[in-house]
């Protein structure tokens, strides 16, 4: 009889047992792709880039994920975090991209208000992890703008990119992430470029 005292013990305690909780894993985003370097700055005027706007659960640190293909309901990640919000880490992304590039002989995250420059304004409309037919996709979206002296519009554009995952982890999924950013960013760098010595001065 004790032995199956013992036994049911054994059982009760198992029972009872809590799940390890998984640790918290954060990611930073790969390298980004060089821009095309040009030979000369397209612009006189310093370029700003601001910090990119993120809302509703685009603000917070977690990774998102959709629940299907639609991407129609969304959720989020409780142990697998950027190590950078979105919009900050968007932000440092651009801004080094831009000034490796040559595009202008100061590219900065932080000018006075007062100072002539070209400003550069991003929102996140799609920053998630869809499920995809072959596995997982990375889908961007970004909202740009680019003011000049505060004053009217010289680009407003919305630049999108899926880029599937090579598989099924989440390391796979960061790295289509930062693939899918860089064609967003490569995107606007074009238009950018095109706007030519009209807003040099």
């Amino acid at each position: 009889m004790s032995k199956f005292l013992l036994a049911l013990f054994v059982v009760a305690l198992t029972a009872c047992s809590v799940p390890a909780v998984p640790d918290v894993t954060y990611f930073r985003l790969p390298a980004p792709a060089a821009l095309p370097h040009r030979d000369a700055p397209l612009s006189s005027l310093p370029i700003e880039v601001e910090t990119f706007r993120g809302e509703g659960i685009y603000a917070e640190q977690a990774l998102i994920y959709a629940t299907s293909p639609q991407a129609d309901a969304l959720r989020s990640y409780h142990y697998q975090l950027w190590s950078d919000p979105p919009s900050r880490a968007l932000q440092a992304r651009l801004a080094d991209m831009l000034r490796a590039s040559g595009i202008s002989a100061l590219v900065t995250d932080r000018l006075p208000a007062s100072t002539p420059a070209l400003r550069v304004h991003g929102r996140i409309v799609r920053f998630e992890r869809v499920p995809g037919n072959a596995g997982f996709v990375a889908v961007v979206s970004l909202q740009m703008r680019v003011d000049q002296d505060q004053g009217e519009p010289v680009i407003e554009h919305t630049y999108s990119a899926q880029v599937p995952a090579t598989d099924a982890s989440i390391v796979a999924t960061v790295a289509a992430f930062g693939k899918a950013i860089d064609q967003d960013f490569a995107q606007f760098y074009e238009d950018l470029s095109a706007l030519g010595g009209s807003h040099a001065d």
